[in-house]
C-alpha cells in the first residue's frame, strides 16, 4: 500500500515538474516595434515561440507592455505546438500567425526608447521578458 501511495505521489510530482518546465520553454522571441503602417503602426507584433518539445495551452496567459503597464492581451485556449511561433499584433489579424491582436488603435511599442514586453502564465507567474 505504501509503495502504491509513494508511486502516485512521485508520478504527480513528475507531472507538475514537466508542466512547470514546459512553461519555461515558451518565450518572447521577437518584438517588431517599428511598424510599416503610417502613424498607427497596427502591424507591430510580439512573437512568442514554444522552444520546448511539449505542446502548451496558452489559455489565460497574459502578454503586457510592462513599460507602460498596458495594454495587455489575455490568450484564449490555444495549443502552441513545439517549435512553433505565434504573433500578437497591435491592431491586425493574421490567421497564419494565430490570429491574435491587442485591438489597440495606436502604436504600442515605442520607436525611440526601448519598451519591455512580459508574458505571464495562467497562474500569474512571469515566464518571459524581452526588450529591444
Amino acid at each position: 500500500m505504501k509503495i502504491k501511495y509513494l508511486s502516485a505521489v512521485l508520478a504527480l510530482l513528475l507531472l507538475i515538474s514537466v508542466i512547470g518546465c514546459a512553461a519555461h520553454n515558451i518565450q518572447i522571441t521577437h518584438i517588431f516595434y517599428d511598424g510599416l503602417v503610417p502613424r498607427l503602426e497596427s502591424d507591430e507584433y510580439v512573437e512568442i515561440t514554444n522552444l520546448g518539445d511539449q505542446p502548451q495551452d496558452l489559455a489565460g496567459w497574459v502578454l503586457v507592455d510592462i513599460s507602460e503597464g498596458d495594454p495587455s492581451f489575455t490568450f484564449p485556449s490555444y495549443i502552441l505546438a513545439p517549435g512553433k511561433s505565434i504573433r500578437v499584433y497591435t491592431n491586425e489579424y493574421h490567421l497564419e500567425w494565430g490570429g491574435f491582436s491587442f485591438k489597440y488603435r495606436r502604436a504600442i511599442w515605442n520607436n525611440t526608447e526601448p519598451d519591455v514586453a512580459a508574458l505571464y502564465d495562467n497562474q500569474g507567474k512571469e515566464v518571459s521578458r524581452k526588450s529591444y
